[in-house]
Parts: C-alpha cells; structure tokens; sequence
C-alpha cells in the first residue's frame, strides 16, 4: 500500500487516512513510500539511521551511516539533490560518472548506473518519501564512487598486503558536500581524487583499448602443436594466429596476409613481441606456454587492467623521496626519479610461489650495507641447515658458514659436534654465512627494516637473472645491478660514487654500514598488468593467485572488508 495515495481532496477520508498515516509512521518508515504531508528530513533520518536502503543494487551501507549522518547534519537533512522536485544539475553530471564507471576499472552498477534514468523520469511526480530515498541512494552511491576511485574497494591489509591507505583518504562528508554538491566541475572534482600517476592513465587507457578488442575477439583458440613449431615449420593454426596478433598490435597492420601454413617473417617477429610482452622468452617458437598465452579470452586481459586498476589506487600519492618500486609478478625493479620517471631499472628474483611469496608492503630504506654477513633465518636453519648437518658434519666450513650465539659470539666454523647440533635444533645457537663473493647475500645488501625480515641484495647467482620465470629465493629481493642500485640510493651522500661503491664490494673490509643521508620509500607491490611509457601492455602469470584472491572479495559486493 502506497500512503501517498490516501489523501484524496474530500474532508471524508482525511481524518481515517491521517490516522492510519499516523500509525504507520510510528513503527518506521518503510520503503514504499509515505504520505505526501511527510517531513522529508525524517525519512532522510529514518533511512540513514536504518543504514539500508533495498532499491540499491548493493542495500547495505551501515559502513557509510556514520558519513551520511555527517553530511546530512549540517543542512537538518534537507534534500542535496534535488530542488523542486528535479535533479540538480550536479546530480545529473554524477550520474553521468556513475554510468562511464567502467571506463575507469570500476563497475557502473555498483553505483546503480542503469536504475537513474526510471528514478530521475518519476522523481517530478514521487511523493517527498519517495525523494527521499532517491537522495539518499545518491549519496551513498557518490560515496562510494569517489572512495573507490580514491582509496579502491577493498582495504589491502584484508588480503595482508600491507599497505595503508588510511593517509590519503577523503573527509568524505565535507568533500562531497562543497566539491560535488555545490560543484561547478563535476568531472574535473572527481578526476582529481584519482591516483596522479602516468602509470594509471595508461593503464585506464590500455583498458578502454581492451574492452573494446574483447567485442570484436572471434574466441576461436589456436591448436597446440604437439612439439614447438620452430620459424620455417608449417603450422595448422597461421590464419588465425596472424589474426589475433594483429588485433593486439604485434603484427603490424599493414603486414601481408599469410598464403600458406608456414610459420615465418612477420609472423616469427610479431610472435616474438607478444613473447616478450608476456613474460616469455623471445624465441620465437610456438611452445606450449606462448600457445596458452595467445588463447587467454581478451575478456581475461580487460579483468587483469580492472584488478590492477584496483591496486593502482592503494599506492600512496606522494613520497618525501623518489621510490624504489618492485614488481613481484613482473620480477623488476625500478628507481624513480623525482619527475617520475624511471632512473633505473633491472631485473629481480623474488620468493617462491609456494611458501616462500616475497610479501607486498611499503617502508623506508633506511641504510647499506656492503660486504654483509647472512643471518640464516632460523627457518631455514631448521629446515635445510640442521638436516643437511646431520648428513655432512663438516657442512658448516665447506659453505663457509660460522655458528654463533645469539649476541653474536662464534662458536665454531668447523666440524659440528652433537652438543652444538643439539643447541642448532633447538634455536640456541645461529648460523651465518662469512661476508664475501660466494655469501648468499652477495656482496651488498639494502635495508629497509620491517617485520618480514626482507631486503633487497646482490647475489653469486648471477645466470638466474636471464630466466623468463624468477621465483626463487626464500622471501628476499636479488637484484640483478646490485652496484648500480646502491649509487643511486646513495646518491645523496657525499663521495659514495659507483667506482667507490664497487671498491667496497671488492675490498677487505667487511660488514660495512652506511647510512642514508635521506630515507628511500621502498614499494612491494603486485600487478599482472603493467603499459610501459610505449604504451606497450605486458601481461604476467598471476604466479602468486593474489588476483584471484581479490576477484573473490570484488565479487561478493558492498560492503566490502575495511
């Protein structure tokens, strides 16, 4: 029952309809409606209170009712958008946004993008209850819409990357209320809220591209060859592979179209391309993996940029100091200069996929250390030190190692005796490895202190570096110019230049700690999707299942873990 009609214009029914009006109103006010004589600022109350409204896509928002409150109270929650029975035109320029959503990553029915234009079309003809909840399903809307697009969806310490977006957020009351609702730019106001990295437009960019790529994919998968079809082999599949390469842009459009089944010129370079964009090793060939690379639905591509979108926006807007920034599933590190710019770059090792993952968090370095010794975490000590002890007693010196006391003391670098084996097993005594070129650590190592214990080093394992695939160390971060990296986080402190920085490293002291004149913002960070300054996108394995992990929280809607 509908009470906005129980108010014909004849004095007869008045009296019963206000009463029964009366009585309604006093258990609450429910969501079909209310009598047309209804103070509006109580509805708004009463549905703000209720922290959900059914009409939305997503009802609950008891996370947002503290913020709606706060942005209601200053006007006695009078109406923010609508005036005589009409959208503002602020309204109108938010729906509009809401609507285009997904051109940013974001999904526009989370902000009921297709239910404004029926609400907007009876809102002139709605009684003020029902305008009531079309003001507050804008508000929460807009809400979310600009917290998404500040802070992201999901908070990133729910999936323990440890990340803190708490800085940067928006006073969202105050921001909507001067910023959006008396607006005179609209999407110029809420553009800025996004992340201002060049790194992100492309990104947002690629995915526009990609989405529309996705419409026009034929979904026909190429057949995988039996063995690697090499350059100059015949190959079933030419057709539709010279098809597809050139949809992606690796084959170049104007290039000739095959008229035969053999594999080679263009096609052997397009494929090439797409290899290195993917993460492979340019061979050439049509192995299996590039196979599985070339059939991954274009739809799977538009959800890689969404996600990595989504992690775009947990990035801090600014740093005291030029960043260092490590790309897990990339296996790449960049040094950023002050406009923004990549300084330096380099390939990295970082954990394995399984049990040892490199955690994704954010710190300052604070120091270097040239020469270092490795402390075996006692981890590793338990499950590879001890056991391999027990097979070889003479272990501990061939690997140059050293057993200590807790403070440091050595105990012993030779045979181990089943006293100090014992004292290993239990964490009374330590392993570390002697400083020098054969230390695991190599011969600098640089620290930003944290509770993972993770650092970027050098390494003696130098022919790692060249793999497609570099998941192998215990946690840590291997980087592949290890000399070049400590100049350029030295680069404030007077006379350490790169000759200097290499001479530590070959010289004969040992253990030698140099601190930072300024601190370093150190980022772990992780994206299967990344568009270089080319505007080239490079695609990687989710080696890690973090993409995963986040579709499933995406999925399960608002709200969503703070």
């Amino acid at each position: 029952m509908r009470l906005s009609g129980c108010f014909p214009r004849a004095p007869t029914y008045s009296v019963v309809c206000l009463a029964l009006g009366a009585a309604l109103f006093s258990t609450a006010f429910v969501h079909q409606g209310s009598t047309d004589t209804a103070d509006a600022s109580s509805v708004l109350r009463s549905i703000v209170s209720a922290g959900r409204l059914e009409e939305l896509r997503w009802p609950d928002f008891s996370d947002y009712r503290p913020i709606l409150e706060a942005f209601y109270t200053p006007t006695n929650f009078q109406f923010a958008w609508i005036r005589d029975g009409r959208p503002t035109p602020q309204a109108g320029e938010v729906i509009a946004s809401f609507q285009k959503a997904d051109l940013t990553g974001l999904n526009p029915e989370d902000y009921d993008a297709s239910r404004w234009p029926e609400r907007i079309g009876r809102l002139s003809s709605s009684s003020p209850a029902d305008q009531a909840h079309f003001d507050v399903a804008l508000s929460v809307c807009v809400m979310r819409y600009i917290s998404d697009l500040r802070i992201g969806r999901v908070n990133p310490q729910h999936l323990k990357f440890n990340l803190d977006v708490g800085p940067k957020k928006l006073d969202l009351a105050a921001f909507i209320r001067t910023r959006i609702v008396a607006g005179q730019n609209i999407p110029a106001e809420i553009a800025a809220v996004e992340p201002p990295f060049a790194g992100y437009r492309r990104t947002q960019e690629t995915l526009q591209r990609y989405v529309e790529l996705a419409r026009t994919e034929s979904g026909e998968n190429l057949p995988v060859p039996a063995k690697p079809i090499d350059p100059g082999s015949h190959y079933a599949g030419i057709s539709p592979l010279a098809r597809f390469l050139r949809l992606v842009g690796d084959l170049p459009a104007d290039a000739p179209e095959p008229t035969s089944d053999r594999y080679e010129g263009d096609l052997v370079e397009a494929v090439q391309r797409f290899q290195l964009r993917h993460g492979l090793d340019p061979d050439g060939r049509l192995g299996p993996q590039t196979i599985k690379q070339i059939n991954v639905p274009l739809t799977a591509r538009v959800h890689q940029l969404q996600l990595t979108l989504e992690r775009w926006r947990w990035v801090p807007h600014t740093f005291e100091q030029p960043p260092i920034i490590v790309n897990i599933p990339e296996f790449r590190l960049r040094a950023f200069s002050a406009d923004g710019k990549a300084a330096l770059a380099m390939n990295v090792i970082v954990g394995k996929s399984y049990r040892h993952q490199t955690p994704v968090f954010e710190r300052d370095m604070k120091y270097v250390v040239f020469r270092p010794y490795w402390n075996v975490p006692i981890s590793i000590q338990w499950s590879e030190i001890v056991p391999a002890i027990k097979k070889n007693r003479d272990y501990i010196q061939a690997k140059g190692y050293e057993v200590t006391t807790p403070s440091g003391q050595v105990v012993t670098s030779g045979p181990i005796s089943d006293e100090v084996l014992e004292q290993l097993r239990t964490g009374k005594l330590f392993v570390r490895q002697k400083p020098g070129p054969s230390n695991a650590l190599g011969l600098v190592k640089l620290m930003f202190p944290n509770e993972y214990n993770v650092y970027l080093h050098s390494t003696p394992s130098q022919a790692l570096f060249a793999r497609s695939r570099r998941d192998f160390s215990h946690g840590c971060i291997r980087v592949e110019k290890p000399a070049e990296l400590a100049a350029w986080v030295l680069r404030n402190n007077e006379g350490w230049t790169l000759e200097r920085i290499q001479s530590t490293m070959n010289g004969s002291q040992d253990n030698v700690q140099v601190n930072l004149t300024r601190p370093v913002p150190v980022l772990i960070l992780y994206g299967t999707a990344v568009v270089d300054p080319d505007n080239q996108v490079h695609f990687y394995d989710d080696i890690y299942g973090y993409d995963a992990d986040l579709d499933k929280v995406l999925a399960k809607g608002y709200p969503y873990p703070g």
